[in-house]
């Protein structure tokens, strides 16, 4: 469909339908209709006439499973009504130009895969890295020209960089595999992009969360296979929403903080021959604390065990939504925030003593929530998000608390979006 076609079919309505299932939230759908066609027409002005598609790619909220994925452990994750949305049209000579408002447009040729050193830390290099992982799998790769929009923040915690990778292999996806390529494929292809090509150390959980959709317990056991089971539960209809606070820290500094906890879980696991905790029992650990702290220090062996102990928390979370058991969930997650930041200990970097901003969000969703549901970091962790579960009648009591302290719009209220990655037109 042409840009301008397909303009006059937004504002028609023929949308509509699209539009609710994947926002949910009437304060969401009514922004969509003017999102899209400001995007369509930033697109027609670059390339006039293009026969385009239309994609989208979620955020994503880690649930259970605080780093654990990068030492093939469990999560429990869920896709989010915010994204990234796409208006894409192929290039037949090859070339790939991605514009979004307010960035600089981004060029290069899907006849050029390879690693670029400079690149390194870009945007370009997650495209370059995920269309080299799709074609390595022999799928089919080529140019496109797309306009980008994204409502999922950079550095909220929501995963901005997987929603980027997971778009860009929806478009090839579409433009060039008939959407056959799995959901699964996309998001392996996602984190090579990333740890190989980009230079971030990280697991699978944010991409697979954010193409495969919905609320899922994913198991990492066996590399490049993870096991998926969605889980169909409704948090608003247990009387819950799911907040998620920025509280306006930088991740810029913060990658070898990140990159030191699968460093030191791994380090844990070489003392037994293996590359990853899973492969080593927790009874191993245990029976050799002694030597393992002399060796690693206590900070790497607090983290391997809150590793195995968070890999419970996930199981008993699962079933427990599964069940519709939310007074279990709440107990197995908040047991997970005090984990995070007694034993994980990524709430803020070890050495600052005057920024401890999400510190500051978790003690004021407690004392907001008073015993009742449960507030912890949110992903990465250092800066940025702290996640809460509250009960529906007091979250905009919440909400504006956190707004008060963190800034106007800080506080996000989410549900839980159905599908991943997909080509909506």
């Amino acid at each position: 469909m042409k840009t301008t076609e397909l303009i006059d079919h937004i504002n028609n309505g023929g949308l509509d339908g699209c539009f609710r299932d994947l926002y949910m939230d009437e304060e969401r759908i009514r922004r969509q209709k003017n999102r899209y066609t400001e995007m369509l027409q930033t697109l027609e002005e670059e390339a006039p006439g293009l026969s385009i598609h239309l994609f989208s790619a979620p955020g994503r909220s880690e649930i259970g499973g605080n780093h654990t994925d990068h030492n093939q452990g469990e999560v429990l994750a869920a896709a989010i009504n915010a994204d990234i949305i796409a208006a894409a049209g192929k290039a037949d000579n090859g070339s790939i130009l991605i514009i979004s408002k307010g960035y600089r447009p981004i060029r290069l040729n899907a006849g050029r895969l390879e690693r670029i050193d400079r690149e390194k830390g870009n945007s370009s290099a997650l495209i370059r890295g995920v269309l080299a992982k799709l074609k390595a799998e022999g799928y089919r790769v080529g140019g496109f020209t797309a306009c980008l929009t994204s409502d999922v923040i950079s550095g909220s915690g929501i995963s901005s960089s997987a929603a980027f990778e997971t778009v860009i292999g929806t478009i090839i996806s579409g433009l060039y595999n008939d959407m056959k390529i799995p959901l699964e494929t996309i998001a392996i292809a996602g984190q090579y992009a990333e740890n190989n090509y980009f230079g971030k150390p990280c697991g699978l959980m944010d991409q697979m969360a954010c193409s495969v959709g919905s609320l899922c317990h994913i198991d990492f056991a066996v590399p490049g296979k993870p096991v998926v089971e969605r889980i169909e539960a409704d948090l608003s209809k247990l009387g819950y929403s799911l907040c998620i606070t920025d509280t306006g820290g930088s991740h810029a500094k913060l990658t070898p903080l990140y990159a030191s906890i699968p460093e030191e879980m791994k380090s844990i696991a070489s003392f037994f021959g293996k590359p990853v905790l899973r492969e080593v029992s927790e009874f191993e650990v245990a029976d050799n604390i002694p030597k393992l702290r002399e060796l690693f220090g206590d900070r790497a062996v607090l983290r391997a065990l809150h590793f195995y102990e968070e890999n419970k928390r996930v199981r008993r979370e699962a079933d427990a939504l599964k069940k519709g058991d939310m007074e279990s969930f709440l107990k197995a997650f908040r047991e997970s925030a005090r984990s995070s930041f007694e034993y994980l200990q990524n709430v803020y970097p070890p050495t600052e003593v005057k920024s401890q901003n999400t510190a500051l969000a978790l003690m004021a969703g407690e004392l907001v929530l008073r015993g009742h549901g449960g507030v912890r970091i949110h992903g990465g962790g250092f800066a940025g998000t702290v996640q809460a579960f509250v009960p529906a009648y007091t979250a905009l009591e919440y909400r504006a608390e956190m707004n008060r302290i963190f800034g106007e719009n800080a506080c996000s209220i989410f549900l839980v979006r159905n599908c991943g990655g997909t080509m909506i037109i």
